[in-house]
């Protein structure tokens, strides 16, 4: 995120608008340090929550806690 002053976005606004399009990130224009505005790229939604999403496609099978993988490390042969 970046603060630009009102004056400063006037003067350089193709500028700043092409930088947010690159970084894809926003910038906050502001006025006597206010601010007054965000600007943002278009296009860019939340992705969706991925919370539940593999609900009812996997199967706990036994308690991962108390597995045993010692027998999987080099180390221990």
């Amino acid at each position: 995120m970046k603060k630009v002053m009102i004056s400063d976005f006037k003067a350089k606004c193709i500028a700043i608008i092409d930088d947010i399009n690159r970084t894809r990130d926003y910038v906050i224009i502001t006025r006597r340090g206010r601010p007054v505005a965000r600007l943002e790229p278009v296009g860019e939604e939340k992705p969706p929550r991925q919370f539940g999403k593999l609900q009812a496609k996997m199967r706990i099978k036994g308690d991962i806690v108390q597995t045993d993988f010692s027998s999987d490390w080099e180390i221990n042969r």
